[in-house]
This record gives structure tokens, sequence and C-alpha cells, in this order.
């Protein structure tokens, strides 16, 4: 059980941060990317948390849900169907 109160936390760290590097800086709200990185750096759980709360870019609605787009089949694609 122990081992769990350390690991948690660790993980929560390392997805943040990581997902705070790997986020555009144009999606990130509140603050610009430095700013989140050293929160998160600095304040760990807390400021994972925080980031995830206030500086996590908001889902898209619609299909798909993700923020990067979604990926479309070459038989959906018009672009790739022009080209055939």
């Amino acid at each position: 059980m122990r081992f769990l109160l350390f690991v948690i936390p660790l993980a929560l760290f390392i997805y943040c941060f990581f997902d705070c590097a790997r986020t555009p800086q144009e999606e990130i709200r509140n603050l610009p990317k430095w700013g989140w990185l050293l929160i998160i750096l600095f304040l760990s759980s807390l400021g994972s948390i925080w980031w995830l709360i206030a500086g996590r870019p908001k889902r898209q609605s619609g299909r798909g849900g993700t923020r990067y787009g979604r990926t479309l089949p070459p038989d959906d694609d018009p672009d790739f169907l022009k080209n055939l």
C-alpha cells in the first residue's frame, strides 16, 4: 500500500509533464507552456492537478473527441481519391 502512495503521484507527475510538453502552445489555456511546465515541475502533485483542471486543452466536441483531429482512411480522404 505504501508503494502506491509513491507510484501514483509519480505517474501523475510524469503524465502531466509530458502531456504539457507535447501540447502545442496555441492550445494551452491560462498560462504559457513554460509557466505550466515550471508549475508541474516545482509543485508536482498539486501542479499536475492544476494542469489537468486549468491548463489542458478542452476536448473538441463532435465525433472522435480527439484534440488533434480525426484520421481518415484512404477511401474517405478526398485528397487521396483525387490523385487516383
